[in-house]
């Protein structure tokens, strides 16, 4: 396949296999799909199915998928430990291979107006293929699950479909479909049955609450087990890696008196998160995923100019995206991984044995950054495209007018809000330059000085980007407080620019 798309649709039905079994075998009747894991929990009374192929056939499988469930589980007898809102409750498109998010976006909103057209099942798209801000968290999209849905999806102007009818469908309910990147369902059961104490381990763990980033947590019952269940999904495993949230949870559980029995990994899990745990748990110095063995066999060293030349062919094409706010965010990714580079020149050499373990944490801060930074290549690209849909929407009546101007508003929100990200998290860059410089390898020095140089440009040029936005947007508190923020990023990134390059330049001299 040139092209791979994968997608984990997710089901209301955890206790009859036959039900999981036909809905299995719509997928695997469209040639090109490529069935890779199923998973049924009993207690969840939920299935999660992971599949892949090529986008068409991937997108008229989980169609199938969809009607067919929406055939066989009735929503008014399901119970079940697992927020829910529908027979197919949610089903996510996730680029693998060749593949864009925006690509993937496009596949969402196609199914989504296919399912509410065909089979008149109300769709609300969530994460990268929201439409609105309040619908980018699914479980904002889920809040009062499929009863509470059920009882305002009629008369309350936040529960209007995207796509499909403004009721939920007599025994199929209501669907999320969506695009995002991977996800890990990771889960870790505790020695006791006091449901209270997952619960308060999963707030504590939960970012809504408090907690990590990129956690999502609740806590369950799991009666068969007789025991409780913090129950997670990790939507960013770089930027809060497993090893991360399970010592958290650990911590939390000693503080009850309770132990940790097992874990466990839902579905599939990409090789580099497990790499993470061993490196983390042996204490590995300087590994990477070159030094395994199959890695090594499956990436052609190729690939990367493969792919940075296709960029570069993008850039000037006479297409309006990826601009600049894509090679700002390209030049803050770059910052990052010289200076990531420059720690592992300087770990593990006795001159600076004792810097190690500071060298240590700021590499994998810069892990993380450099990550999120080549994520914002592709957002800021989607979110200006995101724009442009907006304004291509109908506006013959007032009323379309009305939705035409607001769609323009929060598009345009988004478009200033990514630039600001990428001039925060290379501002987050420019903060350990200078103990980088001053502290690191000398025979890398220079290289902490270009790194200086490209996180400036892509705070500068990200400037730009919020600048050209911030003109189009009416909310004047969100515009002042974007303008706000940006000229601080600014005013530290010139005192941080001038201070590392003053350490380079003493270095060299």
């Amino acid at each position: 396949m040139d092209k791979i798309v994968e997608c984990v649709p997710n089901f209301s039905e955890g206790r009859r296999p036959e039900v999981i079994a036909e809905i299995v075998k719509e997928i695997e009747g469209v040639e090109g799909t490529v069935m890779l894991d199923q998973e049924m929990d009993k207690d969840h009374n939920r299935a999660v199915v992971t599949f892949v192929g090529e986008p068409e056939q991937v997108l008229e499988a989980a169609f199938r998928a969809i009607k067919k469930a929406s055939e066989l589980i009735d929503m008014e007898k399901h119970t079940g430990e697992h927020p829910r809102m529908g027979a197919t409750d949610v089903v996510p498109f996730i680029p693998v291979s060749g593949v864009t998010m925006a690509a993937c976006v496009e596949l969402a909103r196609r199914l989504g107006e296919r399912v509410g057209n065909e089979l008149e099942i109300p769709v609300y798209l969530y994460e990268e293929a929201a439409t609105r801000p309040d619908r980018v968290n699914l479980a904002d999209v889920r809040k009062g699950e499929y009863e509470g849905i059920k009882a305002e999806i009629g008369h309350n102007p936040d529960r209007k479909p995207d796509f499909g009818p403004s009721r939920t469908h007599p025994t199929a309910g209501a669907i999320a479909i969506g695009a995002r990147q991977f996800l890990i369902a990771f889960n870790v059961y505790l020695g006791t049955t006091n449901l209270d104490i997952a619960r308060n381990i999963a707030n504590a763990v939960r970012f809504q609450t408090g907690g990590f980033r990129y956690v999502k947590a609740m806590g369950f019952e799991i009666k068969e087990r007789r025991q409780v269940q913090v129950s997670m999904n990790l939507v960013n495993y770089r930027g809060t890696p497993i090893f991360r949230v399970y010592e958290a949870v650990k911590a939390e559980a000693r503080r009850y008196g309770v132990p940790v029995v097992c874990s466990e990994i839902v579905g599939l899990a990409p090789l580099e998160s497990i790499v993470q745990v061993a490196d983390y748990y042996l204490g590995l110095e300087n590994f990477s995923l070159d030094q395994i063995l199959e890695s090594k066999l499956k990436s052609p060293k190729l690939s990367a100019k493969g792919e940075l030349k296709g960029f570069l062919e993008q850039v000037q094409s006479k297409e309006p995206t990826p601009g600049g706010g894509s090679v700002s965010a390209l030049a803050g990714a770059l910052a990052a991984a010289l200076a990531e580079m420059v720690c592992r020149l300087t770990i593990g050499r006795k001159a600076y044995e004792s810097v190690r373990e500071e060298f240590r944490e700021m590499r994998k801060k810069l892990d993380s950054l450099r990550i999120e930074l080549t994520y914002l290549i592709e957002k800021d690209a989607r979110s200006f495209d995101s724009v442009i849909l907006a304004m291509k929407k109908p506006k013959y009546t007032e009323h379309e007018i009305e939705i035409r101007n607001k769609a323009i508003e929060e598009a345009t929100k988004i478009a200033a809000g990514v630039p600001l990200e990428v001039m925060e998290k290379s501002l987050e860059v420019m903060r350990l330059l200078p103990e980088i410089a001053l502290k690191g390898n000398v025979n890398s020095v220079s290289d902490a000085g270009v790194a200086n140089l490209a996180a400036k440009a892509a705070i500068e040029g990200a400037s730009l980007n919020v600048r050209i936005n911030l003109g189009s947007i009416k909310d004047g508190a969100f515009a002042e407080r974007l303008k706000s923020r940006m000229e601080n990023i600014l005013s530290e990134c010139d005192g941080l620019f001038a201070q590392t390059k003053r350490i380079v330049e003493e270095k060299l001299a």
